[in-house]
């Protein structure tokens, strides 16, 4: 049960920069609703979703990556008059502040709502971080997502919806910080190639390898029995090689596509996973074999692409967007993870106090894996 009516959390105070990341000690504990669970965070995980959604990076203004200036000090919109709306673009209609990010969250039940079992305190949980009404559970359209629509997890405690979390096995090794990384990284990854149907047999390429959703792409590809192609910097290589890809591609060798194809013998790719987006578009969709998949969570090297409609129709290519998740990608995740066949990989782990910090070495993607922080 909760003990006191404050908490220590992190206020986003709107679209900008890390100055607008406000970590305080008075945050009113959240109250649980009739059909919540109260939480009591023990680990949250740094992503991309929650940088994007501070600096508005969603709207169909910004042109360039995350990987600039802009990730540190905001973007200017100029966009005064749709201040509520202007840095969410087509995602959903825009963010209240102040509000606490966090979509990546594990720690224990402390309280239930009125119509939640109470038998449910002391549970070790995770979170789907994609909050929908109870009318449309199965749907995409009217979901939400913690962090930006909900208070999330850069707080000591926050409140979800019962149906939303899931229970961990305390027989389960992992620490907190570690669990913490399977909502959004692990879950992003799960849903992509849950989305794009991977199976035994295909030859997939995952570029980002060596990020936090890339890592879970390359284990929950591997469990799911096709041969993983992984792209990473050249000074990762020997740490995504660990992962067990079939092979590992530097990322800025002179001679991308014919690395690959001499890794495969000449052949295509069945699939291509990607999360960096940018320049390397066509030469993806070029690796890709007629009736390919290319599905897509993310674009950190930058949004704006060229498509030259004949590859896609010529080549009858699928192509697949992957945000909010399919019902059954956190359970299948969790199956994976106790079974033994993914292990998160945790970079390090920060004080909720040094969130500024945290994002900045985050975005020097230095790091392999995911970065957490703990409110302690």
């Amino acid at each position: 049960m909760k003990a006191h009516k404050t908490m220590n959390g992190v206020y986003l105070q709107g679209h900008g920069g890390l100055d607008k990341l406000d970590y305080r000690k008075d945050i009113p504990v959240p109250q649980c609703k009739t059909d919540e669970v109260l939480i009591k965070v023990s680990a949250a995980g740094v992503n991309n979703t929650d940088i994007n959604t501070r600096i508005g990076w969603y709207n169909s203004e910004v042109t360039e990556g995350t990987l600039s200036d802009n990730a540190r000090n905001g973007i200017d919109l100029k966009l005064e008059d749709t201040a509520k709306v202007r840095g969410m673009g087509d995602w959903n209609v825009g963010l209240e502040f102040p509000r606490i990010q966090g979509a990546d969250v594990a720690g224990r039940i402390v309280e239930t709502g009125r119509n939640v079992d109470p038998n449910r305190i002391g549970e070790r949980v995770i979170c789907d971080p994609y909050i929908r009404p109870s009318d449309d559970y199965a749907g995409w359209e009217n979901a939400g997502f913690l962090g930006a629509d909900f208070d999330g997890g850069f707080a000591e405690f926050v409140t979800v919806p019962s149906r939303n979390v899931y229970r961990i096995s305390e027989a389960l090794s992992l620490t907190d910080e570690a669990l913490c990384t399977l909502p959004c990284s692990g879950g992003t990854a799960m849903n992509m190639l849950l989305m794009a149907a991977v199976r035994s047999g295909d030859t997939m390429l995952v570029t980002g390898a060596s990020g936090g959703v890339g890592t879970f792409l390359v284990q929950i590809g591997h469990a799911l029995g096709a041969k993983i192609i992984a792209v990473s910097g050249k000074s990762k290589i020997h740490q995504v090689s660990k992962l067990n890809p079939l092979a590992v591609v530097d990322r800025n060798s002179p001679d991308f596509v014919n690395d690959i194809l001499e890794i495969t013998q000449g052949d295509k790719l069945s699939v291509v996973a990607d999360v960096v987006g940018g320049t390397y578009f066509s030469d993806l969709l070029s690796l890709l074999q007629r009736g390919g998949k290319f599905v897509t969570a993310g674009a950190i090297a930058g949004p704006m692409v060229t498509l030259d409609l004949r590859t896609l129709y010529l080549k009858s290519l699928e192509f697949y967007g992957s945000s909010a998740y399919r019902t059954d990608a956190i359970p299948k995740l969790i199956e994976l993870v106790e079974a033994g066949k993914v292990d998160p990989a945790v970079d390090s782990v920060l004080p909720l106090s040094d969130i500024r910090l945290a994002q900045q070495k985050f975005l020097e993607k230095k790091h392999v894996g995911s970065l957490v922080l703990t409110p302690g």
